[in-house]
C-alpha cells in the first residue's frame, strides 16, 4: 500500500501552520550571521529574520543542505514505513541543494541496502524561489491527503513545476549587490538613479525583467508583465517582506484586472530574504501554456 510523503525545503516560504496541517516535510537552511550561526524556522520567524537583518550590517550567507542531512532525512522518512517521497527542492542553479539530494539517495541506498525497493524518492529540481514552487508542493500534499495516487501526483508535479514564473521588485539592492545576484557596481548605480529593477525567475535563470525610476513604479509594473505572461483565470500568490502593505498593493491591483484575489501569501524567509533583501513584493503564477513538456520529470 503506498504512503507517500511530500517534502521541501525552507526556501519554498510555505507557513508552519500549512506545514503541519498537511503533513509537508520541510528540511531547514542553515543562515550565517557575522559569527553566528541559525537554523531557519527554529530559531527564527521571517519576521525575526527581518529584525536580524536590521542589526547587522554584513550580509547573511545561506548554506546548502548536506548530501548527510538528506540521508538522515531518508533514513527517518524509509523507519517511519513511506513507500513513497516526493522531494521538490531551490533551484538547481543557485544552490547544491538539489544535486546533494541526488547524491544523497545513492549513497543512501548503498549504505542501507536492506530499503532497496521498499522506499522510492522522486527528487524535483524547484526551478525558483519560494511560492514559485511552494504552491505546488502544497497542492501536492493536499492531493495525498485527499488519497490520489502516486501517479496522478507525480504527473501534476511533472506538468505544473516547469510552467511556474515569478516577477519580484526590490525596493533595496543592497542585497543583491553585495550576495552577488546583481553585480555590485550596478548595484551601485542603480540606487544612485533610483532605479529600481524587477526580475524574473523562470526555468532556473533569475534575470532582469525591467527597471522602473522609483519605488511608486513597481507594482504596476510587475502586475503588467504578470498579467501579460499568466494563464488567464489561474491562481497567483504574493510574496512579499517586510512591508506588507506593498503586498496589499499587489493583491489590490491583480484583483482589479483578473476580478479574484491572491490563492496565497508568501512571507519570504531566510534563504530568499538574505539575497532580495527584506524589501521585496513578488507574483507567482502558471504561465500561458504556449508549450510542450521538454523533458522535464523527477530525478
Amino acid at each position: 500500500m503506498e504512503k507517500t510523503l511530500i517534502a521541501t525545503d525552507s526556501a519554498s516560504d510555505i507557513s508552519e501552520e500549512i506545514e503541519k496541517e498537511l503533513g509537508i516535510k520541510i528540511l531547514p537552511f542553515t543562515i550565517m550571521i557575522g559569527e553566528q550561526s541559525y537554523i531557519s524556522r527554529k530559531d527564527f520567524t521571517p519576521e525575526g529574520f527581518y529584525d536580524l537583518m536590521a542589526e547587522h550590517d554584513e550580509i547573511p550567507k545561506t548554506s546548502q543542505i548536506t548530501p548527510f542531512e538528506f540521508q538522515e532525512f531518508y533514513l527517518e522518512a524509509a523507519k517511519a514505513g513511506y513507500t513513497d517521497v516526493v522531494l521538490v527542492l531551490i533551484n538547481s542553479q543557485g544552490s547544491s541543494t538539489f544535486a546533494n539530494s541526488l547524491m544523497a539517495k545513492d549513497l543512501f541506498f548503498e549504505e542501507y541496502p536492506e530499503y532497496e525497493g521498499k522506499i522510492h524518492f522522486y527528487n524535483y529540481d524547484g526551478m525558483g524561489y519560494s511560492a514559485q514552487y511552494g504552491q505546488p508542493v502544497i497542492e501536492a500534499a493536499k492531493m495525498v491527503k485527499e488519497g490520489k495516487a502516486l501517479k496522478e501526483i507525480l504527473e501534476y508535479l511533472t506538468y505544473e513545476l516547469p510552467r511556474r514564473k515569478v516577477y519580484f521588485g526590490m525596493y533595496t539592492l543592497k542585497y543583491a549587490g553585495k550576495s552577488g545576484r546583481i553585480p555590485s557596481a550596478a548595484a551601485f548605480v542603480g540606487d544612485r538613479l533610483n532605479l529600481k529593477p524587477i526580475m524574473k525567475i523562470y526555468h532556473n535563470q533569475l534575470v532582469t525583467g525591467a527597471k522602473v525610476r522609483g519605488e511608486v513604479k513597481i507594482i504596476p509594473r510587475m502586475v503588467e508583465l504578470t498579467i501579460a505572461d499568466m494563464e488567464p483565470g489561474t491562481p497567483y500568490s504574493i510574496i512579499y517582506g517586510n512591508e506588507p502593505s506593498a503586498a496589499k498593493a499587489a493583491e489590490e491591483l491583480m484583483r482589479d484586472i483578473t476580478g479574484y484575489g491572491p490563492e496565497g501569501y508568501y512571507p519570504i524567509g531566510a534563504a530568499v530574504a538574505a539575497n532580495a533583501g527584506p524589501r521585496t513584493v513578488g507574483i507567482a503564477f502558471h504561465v500561458k501554456d504556449e508549450f510542450e513538456n521538454e523533458g522535464y520529470k523527477p530525478q
